[in-house]
C-alpha cells in the first residue's frame, strides 16, 4: 500500500462486545481497508477501532462502520465516564504515507457530506479540516456532550452544525468530523478512589492551564476497579513524548501524596515514541535508532533493492 491514510473512529460502546465485534466487521467488509487494532473501556463505554486503507477507499470504510454504529448504538440510553456527542463520536483521518494534509481535509470534508446526506446525522469539523476556527479544538466542539448539544442545536446559532440541519439524529446524536497528525491516547492510573485529584493533576499538567505544550487531559473515575486515571491526549509527541507526561503526573501525584500504578496506551503509538521513553527511562548515553536491530535490519535489507 503506497498511499495510506488512518482512521480512528471512537464509538459510545464499551461492554457490549458483539457490537464492537460488528463494528470491526463493518470495516473489514471494504476491500483494503485493514484493523489495526481494537480498544474497548467499560468504565468509559467507549471503543476505539484503528484501521487503514488508500485514499479511495477510506472513506467507504469510515462511512459503513458509521452506518453500524447508528444501527447499534442508541446514545439515549448510554452513560459512560468520557465526554461523546454521537454513537460515532469522533471520526479523525489521519495522513501516515504518500497523502497530504489538504488530501485527507477533502477526504473528511467528503465524508461528513455523505454521512448527512446517507444517515442524517449532523457534522461538525475539527482541527484541519474545521470551517470555523473556533472548532479547531476538539474539546471545545464536544463540550457539554450531547444532552447539553441536544437543547442547544436548533437555538444557539454558534452550535448549529457545519453540514446539515440543526437537529440531531434521533439515536446517533452528532459526528465530529476531522484530520489530525499521529496522536498519542496515553492514560496514567493512580492508587486512589477520589476523582479530584485525578481533575487538580489534570489541571496542572495540561497545556491550556500552563503545563506541557501539546498535551491535554481529564480526570476520570474508573468505578469498576475503584481507582481513578488521568486521560491524555498528546498532540505532538516529538515536542511532548510519554515519558514527559508521565512524569509530570507522577511529580503531582506524589505532591498529593498518591501512588501512580499503571499507564496505558489507547490505540496505537508510534515506535519512535516508545523507543525514546525507554531511552529516558534506561537513561541511555549513547541511544539512536541505529541500536535497535529491526532497524538495522531494514535498513541492510533496503540497501540491497
Amino acid at each position: 500500500m503506497d498511499r495510506i491514510v488512518e482512521c480512528v473512529p471512537n464509538f459510545s460502546e464499551g461492554r457490549k462486545t458483539e457490537t464492537v465485534a460488528r463494528l470491526v466487521e463493518a470495516v473489514e467488509s471494504v476491500e483494503g481497508a485493514l484493523v489495526l487494532g481494537t480498544h474497548v473501556d467499560a468504565d468509559h463505554n467507549r471503543s476505539v477501532i484503528t484501521f487503514v486503507a488508500p485514499p479511495e477507499t477510506v472513506v467507504e470504510a469510515a462511512l459503513r462502520v458509521v452506518e453500524r454504529a447508528a444501527e447499534l448504538i442508541d446514545l439515549n440510553a448510554h452513560a459512560g465516564q468520557h465526554p461523546r456527542m454521537g454513537a460515532t463520536d469522533v471520526l479523525p483521518f489521519v495522513p501516515v504515507r504518500g497523502v497530504s494534509v489538504e488530501e485527507c481535509v477533502a477526504l473528511a470534508h467528503g465524508a461528513g457530506e455523505r454521512v448527512w446526506r446517507e444517515l442524517g446525522i449532523p457534522i461538525y469539523f475539527y482541527e484541519s479540516a474545521a470551517l470555523r476556527p473556533e472548532r479547531r479544538n476538539l474539546a471545545d466542539v464536544r463540550r457539554g456532550g450531547f444532552e447539553l448539544l441536544r437543547g442547544q442545536i436548533a437555538s444557539v446559532p454558534e452550535r448549529a452544525p457545519d453540514v446539515g440541519e440543526a437537529r440531531l439524529h434521533p439515536t446517533a446524536g452528532a459526528l465530529i468530523v476531522g484530520v489530525r497528525p499521529l496522536l498519542i491516547a496515553y492514560n496514567v492510573t493512580l492508587k486512589t478512589a477520589d476523582v479530584g485529584i485525578a481533575r487538580r493533576i489534570a489541571r496542572a499538567v495540561r497545556e491550556r492551564d500552563g503545563g506541557l505544550l501539546h498535551l491535554k487531559a481529564l480526570g476520570f473515575e474508573l468505578e469498576s476497579r475503584g481507582v481513578v486515571q488521568v486521560s491524555m491526549n498528546l498532540t505532538s509527541y516529538e515536542q511532548t513524548n510519554l515519558h514527559q507526561a508521565f512524569e509530570a503526573v507522577r511529580r503531582e501525584a506524589v505532591r498529593l501524596g498518591v501512588e501512580v500504578i499503571a499507564s496505558e496506551v489507547v490505540g496505537l503509538v508510534p515506535q519512535a515514541a516508545l523507543l525514546a521513553a525507554a531511552a529516558h527511562f534506561l537513561k541511555l548515553e549513547n541511544y539512536s535508532p541505529d541500536l535497535v536491530l529491526e532497524n538495522r535490519i531494514a535498513a541492510a535489507l533496503e540497501r540491497r533493492k
